[in-house]
């Protein structure tokens, strides 16, 4: 029974590129995004043409009981997840505060820092009972630092910081490694902001900032560093990185 990779949010980018990373290393990949089959059977598809081990599931994950109900079942049918990647955006778009409403600021808070306690609720007893487990969190520049039209996701992504700190304190001496990962940056990807500019303007900024320039975060090369750090051993743990294209300015100078 091979050990699971759990990827909770995995589209073309980061979360399937990671996916296919781990299976890659001899992991059964488990990836699960809210929509989209056809695109997700391709994601399943590609890591099992390369000889891979995947399973793929459509997973609204601010639906009651979906995240439990979805651990449940890869434990009993599939194999111990051994690490967690928590993927899932939170970006509702740049809304002013009045134009934020009461249901927009919580559906952030549902999904960066409610979906991620409810994972972890649900699989940390289980990583605890076996001694180890990891569980990686993409996060965003907005975790640290707010700004304008961005009350709901960095409220969110800024509680999706504080409960992984919280989580290392308690679960980090029973085994359990914690990361949060701050993509401070445009990532290379498809079905993000690809689809958030359109294919036209995203080809355009791939020849312009991407591509030879390495100015866009490549997926893959984000997937080497997450398997990297799910690897570490314990007395050099990364509980928090930075990771940025080498022309942009770190939010911390914007």
């Amino acid at each position: 029974m091979k050990p699971v990779c759990l990827v909770v949010g995995a589209g073309a980018g980061i979360g399937g590129t990671v996916g296919k990373r781990f299976a890659d290393a001899g992991y059964h990949a488990v990836l699960c995004r809210r929509s989209d089959q056809q695109g997700l059977g391709k994601l399943v598809d590609d890591i099992t043409k390369a000889g891979g081990s995947a399973s793929g599931f459509l997973l609204n994950a601010v639906e009651p009981d979906s995240i439990e109900n979805m651990v449940a079942s890869i434990e009993a049918d599939i194999g111990p997840i051994e690490v967690v990647l928590f993927n899932l955006g939170a970006q509702i778009g740049d809304r002013l505060l009045q134009d934020t409403t009461y249901k927009a600021f919580e559906m952030g808070w549902r999904m960066a820092t409610f979906g991620l306690f409810r994972l972890a609720s649900t699989v940390c007893p289980l990583m605890e009972a076996r001694g180890k487990g990891v569980i990686l969190v993409t996060s965003a520049t907005a975790a640290v630092r707010g700004n304008k039209g961005q009350h709901s996701h960095a409220a969110a992504m800024g509680g999706r910081r504080m409960l992984c700190q919280s989580l290392n304190a308690e679960f980090g001496p029973k085994g359990i490694h914690v990361a949060h990962i701050v993509i401070d940056g445009a990532v290379d990807a498809p079905d993000t902001l690809g689809k958030m500019l359109g294919a036209e303007k995203f080809q355009q900024l791939r020849e312009s900032r991407g591509m030879d320039n390495d100015g866009l975060m490549l997926p893959e090369k984000i997937a080497e560093t997450y398997f990297h750090i799910a690897q570490q051993h314990r007395s050099v743990w990364t509980h928090e990185l930075d990771m940025r294209s080498y022309s942009d300015l770190a939010w911390w100078n914007h």
